[in-house]
């Protein structure tokens, strides 16, 4: 986690102006100003005591056509979660748990078709590759202070389904930390199209809000809310998070779209 007053102007950008359907299940009319742009590579060293790495995440319930995003209950600002991850823990599964912690919403990376420069496994057979990557949608380089860089990538998550949900201890004992109390849910499985998994669902299931997952005193201060696609754009408007919501909720619909045309 970073400073409140980084957290509300650390990515500011106007934002898209664009209009998308899908089917019934994963439709969204979006309108936002025009989208943020990609700045110039730089060239910049920094040594390990002059560099915080940290992830963000997009949390979207698919069934509802909604995503997670975070208000500050005192500065009245709104925010995508997002934190430093932990010495030794892999970024990736920094964001789902930065994301659990400071919106109370279990998450797991959902893989999407996105365009990136990552080159696929030299060693998988053709037969395992896949269009759908969980890759950053969106990365910044944010001053933390005078002498400090913050590196922050953006994933996009989904919420877990009920019976992942139900198979997770999350209560933990007065004698857990918050590192022992948290659980990384299993990965989205490989085959599962977004159709399939949205019928793991029952008609009008509310994925499950977990309090007391803060971390310390700031995040108390947080309130999670999930929101219709297009009322978080406009709650997020003027940032790099309102695109990160947009390019997400397209990919996602781009995917379902995919799975749909394969399936004919």
């Amino acid at each position: 986690m970073i400073k409140a007053e980084q957290r509300m102007r650390d990515d500011k950008a106007p934002q898209p102006k664009k209009k998308h359907n899908e089917s019934r299940t994963l439709h969204v009319s979006s309108s936002q100003p025009s989208t943020p742009s990609s700045d110039l590579p730089i060239k910049a060293n920094y040594d390990s005591s002059h560099l915080t790495i940290g992830a963000g995440v997009a949390i979207f319930h698919l069934a509802s056509s909604s995503v997670v995003v975070c208000r500050h209950s005192v500065d009245r600002y709104w925010f995508l979660p997002k934190g430093r991850r932990d010495a030794g823990e892999d970024t990736a599964h920094g964001a789902e748990r930065e994301g659990f912690e400071e919106s109370g919403f279990r998450n797991r990376l959902l893989p999407i078709p996105i365009t990136h420069r990552q080159p696929s496994p030299h060693n998988a057979s053709a037969s395992i590759l896949s269009p759908f990557v969980c890759e950053p949608v969106w990365t910044q380089l944010l001053p933390q202070s005078r002498s400090v860089q913050y590196l922050l990538f953006w994933y996009i998550a989904e919420t877990v389904p009920p019976e992942v949900e139900a198979s997770m201890n999350l209560t933990p004992t007065s004698t857990q930390s918050s590192s022992e109390a948290y659980q990384a849910p299993p990965r989205y499985p490989q085959h599962l199209t977004l159709t399939q998994r949205i019928a793991l669902e029952p008609e009008g299931y509310e994925p499950l809000h977990h309090e007391g997952t803060a971390t310390n005193a700031e995040e108390t201060l947080y309130e999670s809310h999930l929101l219709p696609i297009e009322t978080a754009l406009k709650k997020l408007e003027g940032t790099v998070s309102a695109d990160v919501v947009r390019r997400g909720w397209e990919a996602i619909c781009l995917r379902r779209e995919m799975e749909d045309n394969n399936s004919e």
